[in-house]
Parts: C-alpha cells; sequence; structure tokens
C-alpha cells in the first residue's frame, strides 16, 4: 500500500505557516468596558427554529416535573426550546450577538479583530441547485437545530475519496462489507459538520479519522468479530499507531510491522499520517489526548459486559463522558485551518464545553440507535435501557426521559459556550465554539437522515 510518510512528527517544512497580523499603530490605553451579560442565546441565536413534525411527543408519568416559570425581571427573558417550551435557569439577556461574533471593539482591539488569516476561507464552488432535502424523522421532542443541506458536490468528492483510501490505502473492509460502508454515507456526515473548511483536502482529514475510530469500534468492540474479552491488548496496540512507541532498535522494526497487521490499526496509521502532516504539534497532541479518553470508555463498558454489570444511570453518564465524539469536534480548527491555542484550549471552562458537546452528541446517537442495539445479541447498553433497568420504567417512558437528558445536556452546552464567548471573546475562541456547535448540529443531522443504519422506536 502507499506510504503515508515517514513515522513520528512532520519535518518543519511541511507544517502549516502561522498567521500572522500587521501590528496596531499606537493608540492610547483605555479601559476595557463593562462586559455584558451572558449571552446565553449565543449559539442558539445561530440557528432558525425548529419545528417538529407530528403532535406533541407524551410526557411519561414518572417523568420529574420541573418548577414553573417566574416572570422576567428586568431585560433578562426566560429562554424556550424550539417548541415554546420555557427552560428554567437559562436566561436570554437582550444583548447584541453579532458584536460577540464580531469579537472586541474599540480603541486598542485592532489586534484581536479577525485577520485576513484567522478568517474562515472561502469554501470551494457549491452546486448551482440546492439538494433537496434528505429523508429522516427527528426523534420528537429532542432538542436540536437544523442544518443546511450538505453540498452535493463536496459530499460526492469526500465519498469518493475515502472509499479509495479504504479500499486501496488500508484495505479496510472485505468484499462483503462494502455495502454497509456505503451505507455508513460518512461524505454526507463531515461535510456538514464540518461547514468551515476550506477544501476537501481539510474535510478528509476528519473523514479518514473517523473512519478509523469506527473500524476499531466495529473490529474490537462491537460486531465485526469484536469482544470485550482482551480488548485492552489490541486497543493499547492499535493506540501506538496515533501516539508512537519509543524503544530499541532491535525492537522497533517489530513494533512497526505490526502496524499493518489488521485493518483497524492500518487505518489508524494512515489516517493520522495524514492528520500530523497538517495539524500543529499541539493539534496533533490533543488529539492523542482525546482518543486515549475514548478507548478508556471502551475499556469500562467491556469490564462492564463480562461481569454483566448494569451501571446506574450516572455511572453510565460518566462512562459516556470518555466513549463519545469528543475527538471528532475538538479537532474543528485543524479542519478549518487555523488553531485554537492550546492554553485556549486548556481552559477549564473550554473543557466543559467541550465535554458538554461530546455528551449530548452521544446521547443522540444512543436514541437513534436504539432500535438497532435492541435487535442484536444480548444486553446493549444505552441510556434508554440503564434508565428503564434502575428506575423501574417501561422502554417507552425510559426513553422519553433518556430524550430529557439529552435536552438539558444540550441547553447547558449552549449556557456554556455562551458563558465562555462573554468571558474570553478572542477571535480563535469565537470561531471555535462556532465550530464546534456545528459538529454537535451535524452530527444530529447525520442521525435523522441516516435511515440505513437507524429508525425510531414506536413511542408516539
Amino acid at each position: 500500500m502507499p506510504d503515508p510518510g515517514p513515522l513520528g512528527s512532520p519535518p518543519p517544512d511541511l507544517r502549516p505557516t502561522p498567521h500572522t497580523t500587521e501590528p496596531d499603530a499606537p493608540s492610547p490605553v483605555v479601559a476595557h468596558p463593562a462586559a455584558p451579560p451572558t449571552a446565553s442565546g449565543f449559539l442558539a441565536a445561530l440557528h432558525p427554529p425548529v419545528a417538529f413534525p407530528g403532535p406533541p411527543p407524551p410526557t411519561p408519568a414518572t417523568a420529574v416535573q420541573r418548577p414553573p416559570d417566574t416572570a422576567a425581571s428586568g431585560s433578562a427573558l426566560k429562554g424556550t426550546d424550539p417548541q415554546g417550551v420555557a427552560r428554567p435557569g437559562i436566561t436570554r439577556p437582550e444583548i447584541d450577538l453579532q458584536g460577540i461574533l464580531r469579537g472586541p471593539t474599540g480603541l486598542g482591539t485592532t489586534s484581536l479583530a479577525l485577520s485576513a488569516g484567522d478568517r474562515p476561507p472561502l469554501p470551494e464552488p457549491v452546486s448551482a441547485a440546492p439538494a433537496p432535502p434528505a429523508a429522516g424523522r427527528a426523534v420528537p421532542g429532542l432538542y436540536h437545530h437544523p442544518v443546511p443541506e450538505p453540498d452535493p458536490s463536496r459530499v460526492e468528492e469526500v465519498s469518493r475519496r475515502i472509499k479509495r483510501w479504504a479500499e486501496d490505502e488500508v484495505q479496510l473492509y472485505p468484499e462483503e462489507w462494502e455495502g454497509q460502508f456505503d451505507g455508513f454515507s460518512v461524505g454526507r456526515y463531515m461535510v456538514a459538520c464540518h461547514p468551515d473548511a476550506p477544501t476537501v483536502d481539510h474535510l478528509m482529514l476528519a473523514t479518514r479519522l473517523m473512519v478509523a475510530e469506527n473500524a476499531v469500534d466495529d473490529c474490537y468492540c462491537e460486531d465485526h468479530g469484536g469482544s470485550p474479552v482482551g480488548l485492552g491488548g489490541r486497543l493499547l496496540l492499535a493506540h501506538t499507531a496515533l501516539d508512537h512507541v519509543h524503544t530499541t532498535a532491535e525492537y522497533a522494526s517489530a513494533w512497526q510491522e505490526s502496524l499493518l497487521s489488521d485493518a483497524p490499526r492500518r487505518a489508524y496509521r494512515s489516517a493520522m499520517g495524514h492528520f500530523v502532516r497538517a495539524a500543529t504539534p499541539s493539534q496533533a497532541d490533543r488529539y492523542r489526548h482525546d482518543m486515549a479518553r475514548l478507548h478508556l470508555g471502551y475499556l469500562a463498558e467491556a469490564a462492564w459486559a463480562q461481569t454483566g454489570h448494569v451501571p446506574q444511570v450516572w455511572e453510565y453518564l460518566a462512562m459516556r463522558q470518555f466513549n463519545n465524539f469528543r475527538p471528532c469536534p475538538t479537532i474543528t480548527d485543524t479542519v478549518g485551518d487555523y488553531e485554537l491555542p492550546a492554553d485556549l484550549h486548556a481552559r477549564p471552562d473550554m473543557q466543559r464545553v467541550i465535554a458538554l458537546a461530546g455528551n449530548a452528541t452521544t446521547i443522540v446517537n444512543d436514541l437513534y440507535s436504539y432500535t438497532k442495539e435492541l435487535d442484536s445479541p444480548g444486553l446493549h447498553l444505552n441510556l434508554p435501557v440503564v434508565i428503564a433497568h434502575h428506575e423501574q420504567l417501561s422502554e417507552r417512558d425510559a426513553y422519553l426521559k433518556a430524550v430529557e437528558v439529552h435536552n438539558d445536556l444540550q441547553h447547558a452546552f449552549e449556557a456554556a459556550a455562551a458563558d465562555l464567548a462573554q468571558a474570553c471573546p478572542l477571535p480563535p475562541v469565537l470561531r471555535f465554539l462556532r465550530g464546534v456547535a456545528a459538529w454537535v448540529d451535524g452530527n444530529h443531522d447525520w442521525h435523522r437522515t441516516n435511515t440505513y443504519r437507524y429508525s425510531l422506536p414506536d413511542f408516539w
């Protein structure tokens, strides 16, 4: 197979050139104006309201009753979800949201504005005619935001390239799995999740990693030969394709040969090779760290499967904070051809935003894959199953409560992102928050439209 390049960090001449800006002219030192109130609608204001088809979803008899809203005071208004239902505890002050999106203004703030290198690059030309909306039904009552229909020309090109990569470069799957690979619709998935990717080459960075992650999940953990038995050893060796072994010359060749020994490791090795040549060292290390989190979550779920343990709901949600989509939205800056600096990424409030985004999107997966997993052999843990088991609810009521859990997580994500936008309105922070929000929305849209993989239970 073609060699994706030397293992390890890319040579200096292949690393992206840092963006530069012209220095500001000297200006008087002025005190920063008082910060506006928290903009809890920061992300929600970027999207049109969502209309849910059909009648309102039923409320489970055992659902937790929420306290009634009190009248709004001052300029704060109670937030509402797309169906007009009040969200206690979430406020929507009357402030200039577009001002937050543009960043700070005034004397001495020119250097904080988006420079030419930091502005989202113009995308490649899109198709002349917009694509018709894809089929698929949203989970009734699920709080989400719609996305524009992904550009079909980009979807087609990403789909073509990723299939060629899977077949020719990493020999990812046998011929009989081709239909499942096509049905995954990864091209549509990645185009919807990364609307600010400047080129298809940038989209391919995320697409290869997504496919490689799913190959590891399917072949090591799930229904294509996966098993909890011995999973730790397999995952550790696969992880070395992302985080290289530094050993003696005598044993290094055996390790390098092992990276070609099965499809998941070949996919990890190749996808990571492409990624590190486009990413900065801190972006690559961030991704390695998030993948270690993911693998830790795989191991917790496998341990419970081996012992027959059905985790408490809080235990399950803790596991899902690790076994979730987090590695995908945290590379949004690499795919967008800019960098969120490491010190800004490491802020506790940024880490909370990223964690909540991963948690909410993973519960979306639990809800859309519910019927698919019920048809698989054995007990497959997901949030509705765990709620039904421990809270003595019917399957329907447990599912509806899981929808509520998702909505709470999604609202918390948007509020946390708004708080961070207010606390640190720097251009790369604002752009990264928009990128994570776009990934959250695109992830839901892919689940909603992928009728090849998912169907909803008959609970409405």
